[in-house]
């Protein structure tokens, strides 16, 4: 019989999920989105519709919202079951580990001229990549929750 109760990865994928989109929409608000501190020339991006600071705070355009938009359905999806929650933990952690080297250089900071990926950007996806590492990774649930779901401890 297959449990249904979810485990701390599939929590960690689904409020993940749901602040990603959360933030993804939040993106596509012209009130919630001000005028970015820096211009795109600076910034080094080619594409730059909707490009602002988000809550004032982290630079952002629509191809980043797009991202932050499927990163989080991807997330709600993952929940499902605790195999899927930890490729995607393990999936993010890699993934936002190097947006935050790349943000930390120059040459990388707009990912081609696409999406920007500096100033604030780099701790938020540092932080974001350290917890996805945990449950990614580092968090080690035992092999009979691993195929049914179920735990093997009683209590």
């Amino acid at each position: 019989m297959r449990s249904s109760i979810m485990k701390p990865g599939q929590y960690f994928a689904l409020i993940t999920g749901i602040i990603f989109v959360l933030i993804g929409v939040m993106g596509f608000i012209p009130g919630v989105v001000n005028a970015p501190a820096t211009t795109p020339d600076t910034a080094g991006l080619s594409f730059t519709s909707g490009y602002g600071d988000l809550l004032g705070l982290f630079p952002i355009n629509v191809l980043h919202n797009i991202v932050h938009l499927v990163v989080g359905l991807l997330g709600i999806f993952a929940s499902a079951s605790l195999g899927s929650a930890r490729l995607y933990s393990g999936v993010l952690a890699l993934f936002y580990g190097l947006l935050t080297l790349m943000g930390l250089f120059p040459p990388t900071q707009s990912t081609l001229g696409l999406i920007p990926i500096f100033g604030n950007d780099i701790w938020l996806h540092g932080f974001t990549a350290a917890i996805a590492t945990y449950f990614g990774f580092l968090a080690k649930p035992d092999l009979l929750e691993l195929r049914t779901g179920q735990s093997s401890h009683q209590g």
